[in-house]
């Protein structure tokens, strides 16, 4: 029972508990290549939040770590089968029901745990700020916590050298042969503004991959994996810890 994870806990352990940050992961459900399978999103993001929280933990954090939403932003991805998605509007609803929870409860600092490129929390977390005013509303993308050029070698996106090379070192039961997988090429749009990155449209899912991969998983690596999990981990839990430990309206520099 680790005492940071609010699904392993009962209310023994909880009813008084010192918790001054929550932490919520959230991921998806959708089609990862041949290889990989529909949950890679939630079981990255689960496992990252478990090791970052003892991490934080052991360095004196009080923090709780709340259960993974395992649905995400999927609008994209619609004629993919099963690919489950959440509208933005539906993720809105859902994380103001929990703030409210927290808020009512004393617990007034919430990181937004992101696990899946398609959610957008910036937008609905500026709005639940106006709402809730006396909490202090964070977000982070695991995938942006480290810069993955210095540990994989293919860029990617989805179901790419990173995604794989985490699930080999995470869950190596449910991944299938690498000589199974699609080589993940994206089809680039003919917008040029789109592809020069200052423009943006949604991407059609099944027009961009064959394969639902973007990005050549071929040299993922277990080793590679397991490196990028503990350096994402190790700063996540700074994070943590500045955030439990700091006064909410005392945390900007004079």
């Amino acid at each position: 029972m680790r005492p940071y994870i609010l699904a392993e806990n009962n209310w023994k352990n909880i009813k008084d508990a010192d918790i001054e940050l929550a932490v919520l992961p959230w991921g998806a459900t959708e089609a990862h290549n041949y290889h990989l399978p529909y949950a890679t999103d939630n079981y990255q993001i689960d496992a990252i939040a478990a090791e970052a929280g003892r991490y934080a933990f052991e360095a004196g954090a009080k923090h709780i770590i709340l259960p993974n939403i395992p649905f995400g932003v999927n609008s994209g991805q619609a004629d993919i089968r099963l690919d489950m998605n959440l509208n933005p509007s539906t993720q809105l609803a859902i994380l103001a029901d929990i703030i409210e929870v927290l808020n009512r409860q004393g617990i007034k600092k919430l990181i937004v745990l992101n696990g899946h490129g398609g959610n957008n929390f910036k937008p609905l977390l500026r709005e639940l700020g106006l709402k809730f005013p006396e909490m202090f509303l964070l977000m982070t993308n695991f995938f942006q916590v480290v810069n993955k050029e210095e540990y994989f070698e293919a860029s990617g996106d989805h179901a790419d050298e990173m995604e794989t090379s985490l699930m080999l070192h995470l869950k190596p039961e449910v991944v299938s042969p690498l000589e199974e997988a699609g080589d993940g090429r994206e089809k680039k749009s003919k917008i040029s503004a789109i592809r020069e990155g200052w423009a943006w449209s949604e991407r059609k899912w099944s027009a961009v991959t064959d394969d639902t991969g973007i990005g050549n998983p071929k040299k993922a690596m277990k080793e590679k994996g397991e490196r990028f999990f503990q350096a994402v981990c190790k700063k996540l839990a700074e994070l943590f810890v500045e955030v439990s430990k700091v006064e909410i309206n005392d945390r900007y520099e004079s």
